[in-house]
């Protein structure tokens, strides 16, 4: 399904700041830092998430994420994506999104708005 709202992706300097603000929809910390998707509805080149897991599924299951990347690669839009225990968050270009949407369904997904 589509979660509400825009969002941005920025480069992180204090996690502990930016674990307190509102508007966090994922942090992710890797080797070369941090990253924080944040909603902000009202700026430019935003991204819209894609959540798959409202029927949480097993962390050990095979081909979820890729069911759904995979599509999404061949159409050539663009995705960032981050991981929960219980699901997936894939992100597009908000641009994009009807595009993205029809390439999914054209692959057999049912995705709620």
């Amino acid at each position: 399904r589509v979660l509400a709202g825009r969002y941005v992706l920025t480069r992180v300097n204090d996690v502990r700041e930016v674990a307190s603000q509102t508007g966090l929809l994922a942090l992710v910390i890797g080797p070369d830092g941090a990253t924080a998707m944040r909603r902000q509805d009202s700026a430019e080149d935003t991204w819209v998430a894609l959540w798959n897991g409202d029927d949480a599924h097993d962390p050990e299951a095979t081909g979820m994420l890729s069911s759904i990347v995979g599509p999404l690669a061949a159409g050539e839009v663009p995705v960032w994506v981050a991981a929960s225990y219980d699901g997936d968050l894939v992100r597009v270009p908000a641009a994009r999104l009807e595009e993205a949407l029809d390439v999914l369904r054209h692959a057999g997904h049912q995705v709620d708005q």
